[in-house]
């Protein structure tokens, strides 16, 4: 089903590499990768400055601005909202995320709005990159993961991991996702930092031992 963009819809099981391009503040910005090495998203931002504000875009390998995700103020617990595209002044969102609950704070819900409201849930801990997407069927869509090197079997650390799209689910609304809970979690004071695994070249395989 086509959220953000057709053109990253996939028929078949897909699987990305997702890597911080910057270690300095958390959530700096992104690179995502196929299989082959090619970049299919990127996520530039400026420091603490601009996490700030709250507003992440997220980029084809172009420039060209896909979607904006922006936390919602004031609300008595996290809530983020998503808008097509650069958001503009009096945009309606096409979908939020919030928690599923006070206590439960690894489990989101996302509704997803306009003319097909849907619900997804997302499970697990993103910190440790141990996530999984749901539809309202209970029926699995992405997964995120740690990622294991296929030549050397080392785990990469938790800035390099997998985020594996189901068929038909759009990958730039995953990747929004994935955005959401990177902040999330640095709020909420579970940075993810150097856990001590080693970098080897993210964009070499898409090795799914992990």
């Amino acid at each position: 089903m086509v959220i953000v963009e057709e053109g990253f819809v996939y028929e078949k099981e897909t699987h990305l590499t997702v890597m911080k391009t910057s270690l300095f503040f958390a959530g700096d910005g992104f690179a995502v990768y196929d299989c082959n090495g090619q970049l299919v998203f990127r996520v530039d931002s400026y420091g603490p400055d601009a996490r700030d504000a709250g507003e992440l875009v997220l980029m084809d390998p172009n420039g060209r601005c896909l979607l904006t995700v922006r936390r919602k103020r004031p609300s008595l617990h996290q809530r983020w909202e998503g808008f097509l595209g650069e958001r503009w002044e009096g945009q309606k969102p096409i979908f939020s995320v919030r928690r599923s609950s006070i206590i439960g704070k690894s489990n989101m819900t996302v509704e997803l709005f306009g003319d097909r409201t849907e619900e997804y849930l997302i499970e697990g801990q993103f910190g440790h990159r141990n996530c999984t997407i749901y539809d309202s069927a209970k029926e699995t869509m992405a997964e995120i993961r740690r990622k294991v090197d296929a030549s050397t079997n080392v785990m990469l650390g938790k800035d390099v991991f997998l985020l594996t799209l189901k068929p038909g689910f759009d990958g730039a609304f995953a990747m929004g996702l994935v955005l959401v809970l990177d902040q999330i979690n640095g709020d909420d004071g579970d940075g993810d930092g150097d856990d001590g695994a080693v970098y080897p070249d993210p964009t070499t395989d898409c090795d799914l031992s992990s």
